[in-house]
């Protein structure tokens, strides 16, 4: 979706990144804002960007990063 991604996607999307570490990459989705299109959830790109960062760099989001 032009908004974001769906589950399926984001799960296919993180077979590009073998080394993440799934506890930082959900805990950086913890208290996301998202949507709802045709009864699946849309989580916006930035927020996967973002935990996959914080999946792929063992760490938290910083406050800076929050939106």
């Amino acid at each position: 979706h032009k908004q974001g991604f769906i589950r399926e996607e984001y799960m296919k999307l993180l077979e590009n990144y073998p080394d993440i570490n799934m506890d930082r990459f959900w805990d950086a989705l913890n208290g996301i804002t998202c949507m709802n299109i045709d009864g699946e959830s849309i989580v916006f790109h930035r927020d996967i960007e973002l935990a996959i960062r914080c999946g792929m760099e063992d760490r938290s989001p910083t406050i800076q990063e929050w939106d």
